[in-house]
C-alpha cells in the first residue's frame, strides 16, 4: 500500500525510462521550458499506467518553475489512485492538499472518491467519506450526500433507504428532487411499486411537486410490471407530462396489444404539440401493420413527421412489412423513393423486405428487377437477401434463374456463410420437377461445404434402400437434434420407407414435419400413403390427405383416387365410392379400367375385371351406376 502523508514523501527521483515519457517538457532545460497548464499536467497524470507512475509524474510537476498544483491536478492523481484501489493512499492526499494550495478538497474531489469506492464495492468505507468531509470543519454537501446514495441505490436500495432515513433525514438534510429521483430509480428497479408511491407521497407532504423525470421513472415501472390502468390513473395526476411521459405510456399500451389506448394516447400527444420518438412510432406502427391497418400507419408517419419528429429506416421498413403482409408488395415498392426524397435512404433490410414481399406474392419478376437494383444502387446482398429469392424461385421451378442467383451468392465474400437451406431449396427445386437424378448429384456435389450434413443425408438414403427404416429414422432424429436442416429427398425416402414397413402413422408424422419445413410433397408420394392408409383399413384418413392435396393446389391423380375407390367397394360403401368417382370427374380426372372395375366388381361380384366377352352384362351394369 502507498502512503503520502506530506510533500516530502512524494520525492522519488526519476529513472531514466520515466523521463522519456516527458520529452515535450524536457527536450529543453527546464528553465526555458514554458510552464504547462493544470490541463495539460491532469491529462499527464491520468495517462500513467500505474500509481507509482502517476505519483512521480504530480511530484515531476511540483518542481516545475511557476507551477502550482490546484484543485483539478489533486482531482487527476486521486482519480488514478482510486482507480487502482489505493484509496488509502487517496484519503491522506485530502490532508496533503490542504497543506500544499491552502484549500479543502473539492466536492468534486469527494464525488470521484465515492464513485470508485462505489465501483470497488466498498460499502463500509463509502459511508465514511462523511467523516472524511467533517475532518475539514465542513458539512457534507447535499451534492456529497446525493453522490453516496446512488451508489447505494445500485448496490442495496434497502441500505439506501436507510442511510437515507439516518445519515440524511436523521441530520435534518432535505433532499432535493435529484435525492428522490435516485430513490425512485431504485425502488422501481427492483419492483417496490407500494414503496414508490409512498416516496412521491412523502415528496409532496415535504413540499416538492415531482417532476417529469420522477413521474416517468414511476410510470415506467408501472407499464413494464402490466399495471397499465395504475399508470394511466398516474398519468392524469401529472399536471405538465413531457413526451417522455407519452412515449412510455403509448410504449405500454402497445406491449399490452391494446391498440385503441395506445392511439388515443398518441392522440393526445400530438394535441400538445408532440411527436412520439421513433421506437415509439415503430411499435404502434408494428400492431397497425399486424393488424392489416396499414392506411393508419402511414397516417401515423405522416403525422409525426408534421409534429418535427423524426422517421427513421426501421420505421419506414415496417411500414414495407405491413404492405408486403396483406400482398401489396407493389405498393409498397412506392415508399422507397419517398424515403429517398425525405432524406430516408432504404438499407438492406428494405430490399430484403419487399424482395420477401414480393416472392410471397409470386411476383419472382419484380422480385429480380429489385435484387438488381440494389447492385446498382450500391448496396451489397446478404445471406438474407439470396436465401429468400432461392427460396422463391425454386418453389415455382424457376431453376435456371435459381442457379445464377446461387451463383452470385456464391461469387460474394461471404458466400452462404455456412447455411444449408439455400441448397436445400435447391434440392426441393428439382424434387418438385422430378429431377431426381439431378436433385441426388446435387446433393452429392455439396459434401465439400456440408460433408457432415451429406454424409448423414446419404447414409439416411442407402439404409431406406435397404429397408433399415429404424437405422435411418434414428440418424434423421440426430440431425434435427443437432440443428440440421433433412432436405426434400430425405423426408421423401423415409416416408415411402415407413408405407413400405406399413408403418402408416409414421409415415404420415414424417410427412408432417416435411411440409411444416417448407418442402410439399410429390402426388406419388401421397398416393403411396394413402394406399397405405387404405391397406390398414383408415380410408377416413386417406381421404382427408386427398382434401389436403387439394386445398394445396396439389391435384390428387389416378393413383390418389384408385386405392380409395378400390376400399370404399370392398368395405361396401358403394354411395361414397361413387361420389368420390364424381368428384374425380369434376376435377378432369378420368376413371381408368381399375376404378371401373372396383365399381362394377361390387354391383356383380360374377364379373371379375372388364373385357370382350362381358360387353353386355357391362353395359346393364354401367347403365344401373348411372341411375344409381
Amino acid at each position: 500500500m502507498l502512503k503520502v502523508s506530506s510533500a516530502e514523501k512524494f520525492s522519488v527521483l526519476f529513472t531514466k525510462n520515466h523521463r522519456s515519457c516527458f520529452t515535450n517538457f524536457q527536450s529543453k532545460p527546464i528553465s526555458n521550458t514554458p510552464t504547462p497548464t493544470h490541463q495539460q499536467i491532469s491529462h499527464l497524470i491520468l495517462e500513467q499506467r500505474s500509481p507509482h507512475q502517476a505519483l512521480q509524474t504530480f511530484k515531476w510537476a511540483s518542481k516545475l518553475p511557476n507551477f502550482i498544483h490546484n484543485q483539478s491536478t489533486y482531482r487527476s492523481l486521486i482519480h488514478k489512485l482510486c482507480s487502482f484501489r489505493e484509496f488509502e493512499t487517496a484519503n491522506n492526499l485530502l490532508d496533503e492538499m490542504r497543506r500544499s494550495i491552502g484549500s479543502p478538497p473539492s466536492d468534486d474531489i469527494f464525488v470521484t472518491i465515492i464513485r470508485w469506492l462505489g465501483r470497488a464495492r466498498r460499502i463500509k468505507e463509502l459511508i465514511k467519506v462523511l467523516d472524511w468531509v467533517s475532518r475539514f470543519e465542513r458539512n457534507p454537501t447535499l451534492k456529497i450526500y446525493n453522490s453516496i446514495l446512488d451508489v447505494l441505490v445500485k448496490e442495496d436500495i434497502d441500505l439506501a433507504r436507510e442511510f437515507f432515513r439516518k445519515k440524511m433525514m436523521g441530520r435534518g438534510i432535505n433532499g432535493d428532487y435529484y435525492t428522490y429521483g435516485i430513490l425512485m430509480k431504485g425502488l422501481c428497479l427492483t419492483n417496490r411499486i407500494g414503496d414508490a408511491f409512498k416516496l412521491l407521497q412523502a415528496m409532496k407532504n415535504g413540499g416538492l411537486t415531482p417532476n417529469s423525470v420522477i413521474y416517468n421513472t414511476l410510470l415506467h415501472a408501472l407499464c413494464k410490471n402490466g399495471k397499465i390502468g395504475r399508470a394511466r390513473s398516474l398519468m392524469n395526476e401529472i399536471m405538465e407530462p413531457s413526451d417522455v411521459s407519452f412515449n412510455i405510456m403509448i410504449s405500454g399500451y402497445c406491449k399490452e396489444e391494446n391498440l385503441t389506448q395506445a392511439l388515443v394516447m398518441l392522440e393526445k400527444s400530438f394535441s400538445l404539440g408532440f411527436a412520439p420518438d421513433i421506437i415509439t412510432v415503430t411499435k404502434v406502427v408494428e400492431i397497425l401493420c399486424s393488424r392489416a391497418r396499414i392506411t393508419e400507419a402511414v397516417e401515423v408517419l405522416e403525422r409525426v413527421e408534421s409534429n418535427g419528429g423524426a422517421v427513421d429506416v426501421v420505421a419506414y421498413n415496417t411500414l414495407l412489412k405491413g404492405f408486403c403482409g396483406i400482398g401489396k408488395a407493389k405498393i409498397g415498392c412506392r415508399f422507397l423513393k419517398e424515403m429517398e426524397r425525405k432524406g430516408c435512404f432504404p438499407n438492406v433490410d428494405t430490399y430484403n423486405i419487399l424482395i420477401s414481399g414480393f416472392v410471397d406474392s409470386m411476383m419472382l419478376d419484380s422480385a429480380l428487377d429489385l435484387f438488381n437494383i440494389m447492385k446498382s444502387d450500391g448496396l451489397d446482398w446478404n445471406f438474407l437477401t439470396f436465401n429468400t429469392l432461392i427460396k422463391g424461385l425454386c418453389s415455382k421451378g424457376r431453376m435456371e434463374d435459381a442457379f445464377k442467383v446461387l451463383g452470385l451468392m456464391e461469387e460474394t465474400k461471404a458466400g452462404c456463410g455456412g447455411h444449408i437451406s439455400p441448397y436445400n431449396s435447391v434440392i426441393y427445386g428439382l424434387y418438385k420437377k422430378n429431377r431426381l437424378d439431378e436433385a441426388l448429384e446435387f446433393l452429392t456435389k455439396m459434401k465439400s461445404l456440408f460433408p457432415r450434413a451429406v454424409e448423414r443425408s446419404l447414409s439416411i438414403l442407402i439404409y431406406c434402400d435397404k429397408k433399415c427404416i429404424e437405422k435411418a429414422k434414428r440418424i434423421f432424429d440426430d440431425m434435427i437434434q443437432e440443428g440440421s436442416l433433412p432436405n426434400a429427398i430425405v423426408y421423401d425416402f423415409l416416408i415411402r420407407g415407413f408405407c413400405e414397413e406399413g408403418q402408416a402413422e409414421e409415415a404420415f408424422g414424417m410427412m408432417n414435419e416435411m411440409v411444416g419445413s417448407g418442402c410439399f410433397p410429390l402426388v406419388s408420394t401421397f398416393n403411396i400413403l394413402i394406399t397405405q392408409f387404405c391397406k390398414t383399413g383408415k380410408i377416413g384418413s386417406g381421404l382427408k390427405l386427398v382434401e389436403d392435396m387439394a386445398e394445396r393446389d396439389c391435384l390428387p391423380d389416378l393413383g390418389s383416387y384408385s386405392p380409395l375407390v378400390d376400399a370404399l367397394c370392398l368395405k361396401g360403401d358403394f354411395q361414397k365410392a361413387l361420389r368420390l368417382c364424381l368428384q374425380m370427374v369434376e376435377k378432369g380426372v378420368l376413371p381408368n379400367y381399375s376404378i371401373w372395375n372396383s365399381l362394377i366388381h361390387y354391383l356383380s361380384p360374377d364379373v371379375a375385371c372388364l373385357g370382350d366377352e362381358n360387353n353386355l352384362c357391362i353395359d346393364k351394369i354401367l347403365q344401373s351406376i348411372v341411375e344409381t
